[in-house]
């Protein structure tokens, strides 16, 4: 419910690139000596590493939740049910987080965003069947 506030909040007028701009370009300014335009360049940047990581980490989140909330027998510390609902339920959060963003007016609702934090959520899945395969062989688990 956390991670689902925070993405909501982030989502509103507030967080638009125009009022933390108002923010960021001067500590860039003054720690890199950025000009405006290059400004844009790494707010842009920024903001989309933003989404990843925000996107990554729900995703990663709601794995554990649903591995809790649905055991399988054998206790498995991996399955493609719970990376499944992990991945399609963080895509619906960034789908329905960019449809409200359409109906801001400083923000834009795309959906190439929505592929950006479909491909985190993806990663994330990713991530956690490597990790749980790499700790099994180095345990002896195979």
């Amino acid at each position: 419910m956390l991670w689902l506030g925070i993405i909501a909040t982030e989502s509103t007028d507030s967080f638009s690139s125009e009022h933390t701009s108002r923010f960021l370009y001067p500590f860039f300014h003054f720690l890199l000596g950025l000009d405006p335009f290059r400004f844009e360049i790494v707010n842009h940047y920024l903001r989309k590493t933003g989404h990843f990581v925000g996107y990554f980490t729900g995703s990663l989140i709601l794995f554990g939740a649903w591995r809790a909330t649905l055991p399988l027998p054998l206790s498995p510390r991996w399955a493609v049910r719970w990376a499944a609902i992990a991945f399609f339920m963080t895509a619906l959060v960034a789908s329905l987080d960019e449809w409200h963003q359409s109906y801001i007016p400083s923000r834009t609702g795309t959906w190439h965003d929505v592929v950006l934090d479909s491909s985190a959520a993806l990663m994330a899945q990713i991530v956690i069947f490597l990790f749980i395969r790499w700790r099994m062989r180095r345990s002896g688990k195979s």
